[in-house]
């Protein structure tokens, strides 16, 4: 018998039914084991020696795996082919040794394919190799570089910026790219500008546009006509003029297909065109990869494998596409030539082949029927890439003419028109690639002129010479733009240029940024939080070379090299933890005073703007003497205080004021008590105040809710939220009141103890006594017991099947809080944005180990001998070590079963290092 050992349990499945009955094939689930959440996992005292630590949630698989291997005549390790699938393979051998499993003699192989399908697995059968050494060396310098960084700098993050919760060594400069275009932003300043548009007709009437090029034969720049006075000038001095063609040039142009996906175009594209985020066009394309039943009880990739930054597809497959364009849209449409591509990223590996599908036959149309909604979009637009590739350019004719006009001011003005006719569409009648950025003007929502694509522009045919005459010449305001905020897709394009990352790592890389509340996405852009700006401020201000953009390439550089051989790694570990610790050396005896100081400098464009009467923006608005600072509560994170604090009590967020100078805006008087509305910024937020209060008594406050806007808010609207909680009505059971108000956790109703919430803020004011009798009857029964009911039944909302680790089945619930997966007691929430509908098995395992790994599931049994006295907690982990490389995290589908309960023991002493937890990408 011979054990195949792959990743996942969908891949296991149709793998088997490849090799038939001599193989058994076995899923480790991803990695099996990791470096322990503790000080002193890598010991740079014992050259870089690192401790290993089987996962909990992994026992039971190895216990299998090695039973298994103990009656094999061969074990061929079949993990993914990249750096984390050599790792896996190479923890497996490690644990299979230290257990002495393998039998004398037992063949050991190490074999690679990048599609999950018959051809590609017996082909990698046929031609086994051993471990790559290099490949794992790059993984361990990796692993130990982003433990070392997270276990030594995020603590010190914890003590001198109280808040932060860590930093890593991919996502920090991550982080500092968003939060550089957010201060590129804040410090751009707007400047007006003007166009002339012309619209010009023929002598037969057709009509073409025109824009103002050049004065007595000087070319106009950007910002040359400066203001509507200028511009309705040069208006007074063309209308009505004669207008003549004195030049037209036409030339061919050619547009070339783009090359195929690598994972960062594929999350770039995936983003634009189908708004999906990084994390889950990789979620979707796992799947795409691991296999798909296409009908028949036949099981099939349909992609190959999706973490490459390679562009180059293999010779037979370039063969079958080639001739699917020909016999579906015709020879024409075939490149002349093989088309060869090479990626322009710093630093791409190109070990492995581009994404494509594996058998270009399946058309998009032809599998849909058999895939979820989101995958059927994917998998469309990787085939459509990867066909179009291939495909002949697009051919179309460009023509220039410009007009002249004598002005009554005696200059010669020039206009141009430009056009396009598409003579023949090529690969674009598969695939266009669109555009990341339009950059749009404030007044008309028009494209910048800077940005006009004139490609689907028709002209008139203009001959030199012609006279044309103006049906309306128009002045057009615009006003410059800053720099656009980065989308998922853009900062992906943007890290990859830099060389910062991997294939592997930019979607955790983006998710971790979100989870850490370092940054937050708006209408598709993100936005750094005040938090992360904190953080980035911080490590610039303090450990800069740990975030400059060529250091972090060039550490990628040297673990390329690793991974070629050419470098020894724990030589790569001495030069950078010899460095790196005298860094953290220097700042030990740093107050957090000093530290505040240095922020308030750093990001005093931010937190202190500019005032319009050019007064000092630190002076306090409330006392007048005292000086504005940064201030750190444990609590509520970082705000922005007064230096004379007890005596002013003056406090604002940090991210500027309620609306204009002072901190305050006064909305009117209060009709009925004759007191000010006024919005206040507080550290918690904006909020509405009426008066000022007497005496001991405090006034009365108000939070504005998320979804409306502080600095817009009107009397009416303030009044209304004031004037909360109201009564809605008398319940006809018990006879006492029902109120609706706003809390922390947003409007609700709320009668004799229980609390139901309402959609929106507008509920809070209309809704009715029927209906807030329903919602409160609904969730008294949602919790059970009670007069008002039993206990509401939960949903099942799909069945998952069988748990692979054994211990029962899998479900998808829904909650009182929404939809949920469970299995043995352990239960993950189903992500923002996720269909419950659509979850996979091997999605819902990876959500239910994520959660069994935060401590979700069975609680020890309460019964039995009495347990040791338990020792003193040490300080709560705040963070996880964890790799800043996505793939070093991809356990994909495993959840870790009860631990076994064991008497508590007298934790050692532990310094204050030794207890922080740091999260290396965190």
């Amino acid at each position: 018998m011979n054990v195949v050992i792959v990743e996942s349990a969908a891949k296991a499945k149709t793998i088997n039914k490849y090799l038939g009955s001599n193989y058994k094939v076995l899923a480790s689930f991803g990695h099996v084991r990791d470096l322990p959440s503790k000080d002193g996992s890598v010991a740079p005292d014992r050259d870089f020696e690192m401790t290993w630590e089987i996962d909990s949630g992994s026992q039971k698989i190895i216990r299998e795996i090695t039973e298994a291997v103990k009656g094999a005549d061969k074990l061929i390790l079949a993990t993914d082919p990249d750096r984390e699938g050599e790792a896996i393979s190479w923890h497996l051998l490690e644990i299979l040794t230290q257990k002495k499993a393998l039998k004398k003699g037992i063949q050991i192989e190490r074999v690679a394919f990048n599609a999950v399908t018959k051809q590609s697995i017996l082909a990698a059968i046929a031609a086994p190799r051993q471990i790559d050494e290099p490949l794992v060396d790059a993984y361990l310098a990796r692993r130990a570089l982003d433990y070392l960084v997270g276990f030594t700098l995020s603590p010190v993050l914890w003590r001198k910026l109280p808040g932060a919760k860590s930093a890593g060594r991919v996502q920090s400069v991550a982080l500092r790219l968003v939060c550089d275009r957010e201060a590129e932003i804040e410090a751009f300043r707007t400047d007006e500008y003007w166009t002339v548009e012309a619209t010009l007709a023929t002598t037969s009437n057709e009509e073409f546009p025109a824009r103002l090029q050049a004065i007595d034969r000087t070319t106009l720049k950007k910002l040359d006509i400066k203001d509507e006075a200028s511009a309705f000038a040069i208006k007074r001095a063309i209308e009505k003029g004669e207008f003549r063609v004195v030049s037209v040039e036409s030339r061919d142009a050619k547009r070339n297909p783009y090359a195929p996906f690598a994972t960062s175009t594929l999350q770039m594209d995936a983003s634009r065109k189908l708004g999906f985020s990084a994390k889950q066009t990789m979620q979707v394309a796992q799947r795409l990869y691991e296999g798909v039943d296409v009908g028949g009880g036949e099981t099939v990739g349909l992609i190959t494998y999706m973490r490459t930054d390679g562009v180059t597809i293999i010779p037979e497959a370039i063969s079958a596409i080639r001739g699917m364009i020909a016999r579906e849209y015709s020879q024409r449409y075939v490149a002349p030539f093989i088309r060869e591509y090479k990626t322009k990223a710093k630093n791409a590996q190109e070990a492995h082949e581009a994404i494509r599908p594996t058998d270009v036959t399946r058309t998009p149309a032809s599998v849909a029927r058999y895939l979820q909604a989101d995958q059927a979009k994917l998998y469309e637009l990787i085939w459509k890439r990867a066909v179009a590739s291939q495909m002949a350019s697009a051919e179309m004719k460009q023509t220039t003419a410009d007009i002249e006009v004598k002005g009554r001011d005696g200059k010669t003005y020039t206009l141009r028109a430009t056009g396009s006719i598409m003579q023949f569409e090529g690969f674009l009648k598969v695939y266009d690639e669109g555009r990341d950025d339009r950059v749009l003007t404030i007044n008309k929502g028009k494209d910048d002129p800077a940005e006009d694509d004139s490609a689907n522009r028709r002209l008139p045919t203009l001959n030199e010479g012609d006279k044309v005459s103006d049906r309306a010449i128009e002045p057009e305001q615009h006003f410059t733009q800053p720099p656009p905020r980065f989308s998922e897709a853009t900062l992906v394009k943007r890290m990859e240029e830099l060389g910062i990352g991997r294939p592997s790592t930019y979607a955790s890389t983006l998710a971790v940024l979100q989870e850490r509340d370092y940054v937050r996405i708006d209408k598709k852009r993100l936005v750094p939080e005040d938090k992360g700006r904190l953080v980035i401020a911080f490590l610039e201000s303090f450990f800069g070379k740990y975030v400059e953009f060529d250091f972090t390439a060039a550490l990628e550089e040297k673990l390329d090299l690793i991974s070629s051989g050419e470098m020894e790694y724990k030589e790569v570990l001495r030069d950078f933890w010899r460095d790196f610790t005298g860094a953290i050396d220097s700042i030990k005896d740093l107050r957090v005073g000093d530290v505040l100081e240095a922020l308030n400098e750093m990001l005093g464009p931010h937190i202190f703007p500019a005032k319009e009467d050019g007064s000092d923006s630190r002076a306090c608005p409330k006392c007048g003497t005292g000086r504005l600072s940064l201030k750190i509560s444990g609590k509520s994170g970082a705000f922005i205080g007064c230096g004379n604090y007890p005596d002013c009590k003056y406090t604002r967020q940090l991210s500027g004021e309620a609306s204009g100078g002072g901190g305050e805006r006064n909305l009117g008087f209060d009709p009925e008590t004759g007191l000010p509305v006024v919005v206040k910024a507080g550290r918690f937020g904006p909020y509405l105040q009426l008066g000022e209060g007497e005496g001991d008594e405090k006034p009365k406050r108000s939070s504005i809710p998320k979804g409306l806007d502080a600095a817009t808010i009107d009397l009416e609207k303030a009044l209304q939220l004031l004037s909360l909680p109201r009564e809605v009505g008398i319940h006809p059971e018990t006879a006492t009141p029902i109120m609706a108000g706003l809390g922390r956790y947003g409007p609700f109703i709320q009668h004799d103890g229980t609390y139901a919430n309402v959609e929106s803020i507008e509920d809070v004011f209309t809704i009715g006594l029927n209906r807030a009798v329903t919602l409160l009857a609904e969730k008294r029964a949602g919790k059970g017991g009670g007069r008002f009911g039993r206990a509401a039944a939960k949903t099942v909302l799909k069945e998952l099947g069988e748990h692979p680790g054994g211990g029962g089945k899998i479900q998808v619930l829904d909650g009182k809080y929404g939809p949920y997966v469970s299995w043995n007691k352990v239960n993950a929430t189903v992500p923002r944005g996720t269909e419950p509908a659509n979850l996979s098995l091997d999605e819902a395992i990876r959500l239910l180990q994520e959660r069994a790994a935060k401590g979700g599931g069975k609680k020890p049994s309460r019964g039995g001998a009495k347990a040791a006295p338990k020792a003193k907690a040490a300080p709560k982990a705040k963070a996880k070590a964890a790799s800043d490389d996505g793939d070093a995290v991809k356990k994909s589908a495993k959840a870790k079963p009860q631990a076994a309960k064991k008497p508590a023991k007298k934790a050692a002493p532990k310094s204050k290092k030794s207890s922080a937890k740091a999260d290396a990408e965190g």
